[in-house]
């Protein structure tokens, strides 16, 4: 059996690597194709170069791996069925002793091993790679944003309640834009503070730069306003660097472990945290789509192929990875309109493609 399963690993492993650098290239011309136009922009001593374009591209290749993975995965290894299926070695495979449940067990070792890559690529590779890209494509922009208002963080801090707003982070990693509401335990403005730059100091605080403050008191028979302004200002805060960058990025392109502590945040802070609580239920479930896909390719290689049937049976498998890779995204955007339990809604395309090639193996392996 450790011959058999060598062979099928080899092929398997093979074929999803060539499907996946297939993808990787489509997708890298097309990110290519939409960086040309800013080549050649920018400020004096900062133009965007073709160089830098190439290396922004080829950052990103990481995270669309995470995405193709599955899909990868669900091709290469429906080919491989398929073809050892019209070549009648897996006919000879199964007189060799290879029955259905060992089959399925042999895929499903190999399953667990892309899950492994895809996991690692998504928590570690991929973050890294796209803040690396994002702050090399900051570097022609000047910063990083989110829309036109920046990133809105919140906090609670002894009586009083601090929203932060954060236009954009600068390449070095600085602040700019930031402005602070402070409101005491009735809700009512305290103060707000405007600063053109802020720092992350060591000890967890920030150092604003170029502070503007207006501070309002109700007490006395009239209220008063007073403005100061400061070259610098400490402000301790428990908002981290790790926060501003999670609340500039996209969900999908955090780890695991920032989603979590993300979460916990805005739990502890009254926020809602619907959107970050599916994205980080998908980061749990979506390696495991690769062990579903290994199972749902398992019953090509009983059927009974003529010559060239292999195209479209290999297309069929491109039709049902897109449709997973959209039924995943669809009920992402369903759950956080509905309010859908996150887990449930990360869930659910994994459970429906299970069902279909449990449903599947049943049907077309035991009964036939």
């Amino acid at each position: 059996m450790k011959t058999i399963r060598r062979l099928i690993y080899r092929e398997v492993v093979a074929s999803v690597v060539f499907v996946a650098i297939g993808f990787l290239a489509l997708f890298f011309f097309f990110d290519f194709v939409d960086e040309l136009p800013n080549v050649g922009r920018g400020p004096a001593g900062a133009v965007y170069k073709m160089s830098q374009a190439l290396g922004y591209v080829t950052l990103q290749i990481p995270s669309h791996l995470y995405e193709l993975l599955p899909i990868a995965v669900l091709i290469g290894t429906i080919f491989v069925m398929a073809r050892l299926a019209q070549s009648s070695e897996y006919t000879i495979l199964r007189t060799s002793g290879l029955g259905p449940f060992r089959a399925l067990r042999t895929l499903l070792g190999l399953g667990l091993i892309f899950t492994v890559l895809t996991f690692a690529c998504g928590d570690y590779l991929a973050p890294a790679a796209d803040r690396a890209g994002q702050l090399l494509k900051a570097r022609f922009e000047g910063r990083i944003s989110v829309g036109q208002t920046g990133a809105w963080l919140k906090e609670k801090q002894a009586f009083h309640t601090y929203n932060v707003n954060v236009g954009a982070l600068s390449p070095e990693g600085e602040m700019q834009g930031v402005r602070i509401f402070e409101a005491d335990a009735r809700g009512f403005m305290v103060s707000k503070t405007q600063a053109r730059q802020a720092r992350f100091a060591d000890d967890g605080s920030w150092t604003l730069l170029d502070v503007e403050r207006s501070e309002f008191s109700t007490q006395g028979p009239q209220a008063k306003v007073e403005r100061i302004k400061v070259p610098s200002l400490r402000w301790p805060t428990g908002i981290s660097p790790e926060m501003v960058s999670v609340a500039l990025l996209k969900p999908e392109r955090m780890s695991t472990i920032d989603l979590f502590q993300y979460i916990q945040h805005l739990e502890a802070n009254g926020q809602t945290s619907q959107r970050y609580e599916i994205e980080f239920w998908r980061k749990v479930f979506y390696p495991l789509s690769c062990t579903v896909m290994v199972v749902l390719a398992l019953p090509f290689a009983y059927l009974h192929f003529r010559s060239g049937g292999i195209t479209s049976y290999v297309f069929g498998g491109v039709l049902i990875g897109i449709s997973f890779f959209l039924l995943n995204n669809v009920f992402g955007y369903i759950g956080n309109l509905q309010d859908w339990w996150p887990w449930l809604t990360a869930a659910s395309p994994g459970l429906i493609y299970s069902l279909m090639s449990l449903a599947a193996f049943g049907w077309l392996v035991l009964r036939r």
